[in-house]
């Protein structure tokens, strides 16, 4: 089962009420008002009707005392109703914001600790080298190892201390570091940061990092090597050049001066990035772009060349759970023809590049780029897709047996609150109808992919409808006297009068058919997203 569109929380009582998360009072009473003349009981005489109208009015004035109150109001907005409801002392003891902020606080923080400690984030890599000649002249697969392990905690509210090791084996040789770092955040705009290193690489230094302006980063450094003490110095200025784009110049002096200038791009669907170094006595380009086919799968190029190296690089991934990702690249250079696999597990990684022959050969170049591609496309196709679906599929099928009654008893009362806006809202769709206005002819709302079915009948089944319910009649209820329909952002739309959630856990959407001056329109809109009609653009 798919994790459920993330959104902002405790929201559900405005909803009910049809307002904004930012109304006023003024606007929650008014909206009361207009709720309570049609859920009053008092206007109904058939016994089932007075006690339809008793239940939702009563969750009418529920959420009318708690957003009319200023109190229970922040409580709700932070926590929701488990704020209300967890026995917090709402009187002389806290009657402080601070000391309401406090209290909170400490019971959100005692709910989370079991769960995770966000001070506290280890990290590390591991890089199995092997190779294909070495194996076949009889001297092992491995060529060599290295691994690195990083753990960093929020020791204070300005103070951060990491503490790393890395060791690294190739053929006969080998050697390791250790290091930490200490950061101190100075004030809002700079901070300090003091490193020392053991091994392989002794030194001691300190940078200092300040935001120059809103768009510009300054970063100076200096480090002294144990080992011979040379000083090295660093500087490195970073511009945000654009809301996804930034640029960096590095100067580095010192036994292998050097300059560097770079370059990163960060978008929804793709990332690159490319530098451009020269030292001393050697100099390097690289760059690479990566490109998002969806949320799971992706695919990447690279490129390097310089006075040592010259490759190009590419390959994929794909996410196998919210927390994995597998990656498999092919590598071609001055250096050999590689492939490379990652695991990437939070934040550890699994690096193995496999060298399979360090000749120029264009056939054998092809194949293996081919040979593994091929094999993944007729495995994802034949093998992991049907999988993964039928996975999906059964989870879904759990997820609707377990959450069974709770959608159940959901649709009995969303279906008897649209029973008390049909009158109203038949009546609103005949006065819009007479003057051309807006009439919202069919409105479902629910499960993602069940609504992409709903006009293919071959594809339609118990299972999709089931996850999807019919709120026409509660949108029409909705539209004003000037014709018009809004839906408030941030709002769960489930919250509505007349709405349910039919597939708990699962991301939703809300799709709208409605007539406009005599044209007709259609518009679909996440669970948590504002929808405003009419508009031109929603029209077919």
């Amino acid at each position: 089962m798919k994790e459920e569109d993330e959104g902002p929380p405790n929201r559900e009582l405005y909803a009910l009420l049809h307002i904004s998360p930012e109304a006023s009072d003024e606007e929650i009473r008014k909206a009361y008002r207009q709720w309570a003349q049609v859920y009053h009981p008092d206007k109904y005489q058939a016994p089932h009707m007075k006690d339809i109208a008793t239940e939702n009015f009563q969750r009418i004035c529920e959420a009318y005392e708690i957003l009319t109150d200023e109190t229970k109001r922040q409580i709700y907005d932070i926590y929701g109703m488990e704020g209300l409801t967890s026995g917090l002392e709402l009187g002389p003891k806290l009657n402080k914001a601070e000391e309401l902020k406090e209290e909170l606080e400490r019971l959100k923080k005692r709910k989370e600790q079991e769960k995770v400690s966000a001070h506290f984030r280890p990290s590390g890599t591991i890089l199995a080298s092997m190779s294909l000649p070495h194996f076949l002249h009889g001297d092992g697969f491995m060529r060599g190892m290295a691994m690195r392990s990083e753990v960093q905690s929020q020791i204070s509210k300005r103070n951060t201390l990491a503490i790393a090791g890395n060791l690294e084996v190739d053929g006969n040789a080998g050697g390791g570091a250790a290091t930490a770092v200490f950061r101190h955040q100075m004030s809002s705009v700079s901070s300090v940061e003091v490193m020392a290193s053991a091994g392989l690489h002794a030194l001691i230094g300190i940078q200092s990092t300040r935001h120059l302006t809103l768009h510009s980063t300054a970063t100076m450094g200096i480090a002294m090597s144990l080992r011979d003490g040379s000083l090295n110095l660093t500087n490195v200025w970073t511009r945000q050049l654009s809301d996804t784009a930034s640029g960096t110049i590095q100067l580095g002096l010192g036994r292998e001066s050097s300059i560097a200038v770079g370059w990163q791009k960060k978008a929804e669907r793709m990332s690159a990035s490319g530098e451009v170094k020269f030292g001393t006595g050697s100099f390097g380009a690289s760059a690479h772009y990566t490109h998002r086919f969806s949320s799971k799968s992706h695919g990447r190029i690279a490129g390097r060349v310089g006075s040592t190296n010259l490759e190009i690089e590419v390959g994929g991934g794909r996410k196998i759970s919210n927390f994995s990702t597998v990656r498999m690249l092919y590598t071609i250079g001055i250096q050999g023809i590689f492939w490379k696999f990652e695991l990437h597990r939070g934040g550890q990684k699994l690096v193995v590049p496999i060298l399979l022959t360090r000749h120029w050969n264009p056939g054998f170049a092809t194949g293996a780029l081919i040979i593994p591609t091929s094999i993944y496309f007729l495995l994802k196709k034949f093998v992991f897709k049907p999988y993964y679906r039928k996975r999906e599929k059964q989870k879904v099928l759990e997820n609707m047996e377990k959450t069974s009654a709770q959608v159940r008893e959901a649709r009995a009362a969303a279906e008897k609150a649209q029973q008390l806006l049909k009158n109203v809202a038949n009546r609103k769709t005949a006065r819009q109808s007479e003057r051309d206005g807006l009439v919202i002819t069919k409105a479902v709302y629910g499960n993602r992919k069940a609504l992409k079915k709903i006009d293919e009948p071959t594809e339609a089944t118990d299972e999709s409808s089931s996850q999807i319910i019919d709120v026409t009649l509660p949108l029409n209820f909705l539209v004003n006297d000037s014709g018009q329909l809004k839906l408030h952002e941030g709002v769960k739309k489930s919250g509505i009068m007349g709405f349910c959630d039919p597939c708990p856990g699962e991301p939703k959407q809300l799709y709208v058919e409605y007539t406009y001056g005599g044209r007709r329109y259609e518009v679909v809109v996440d669970d948590y997203g504002e929808l405003l009609i009419p508009q031109e653009a929603h029209r077919i």
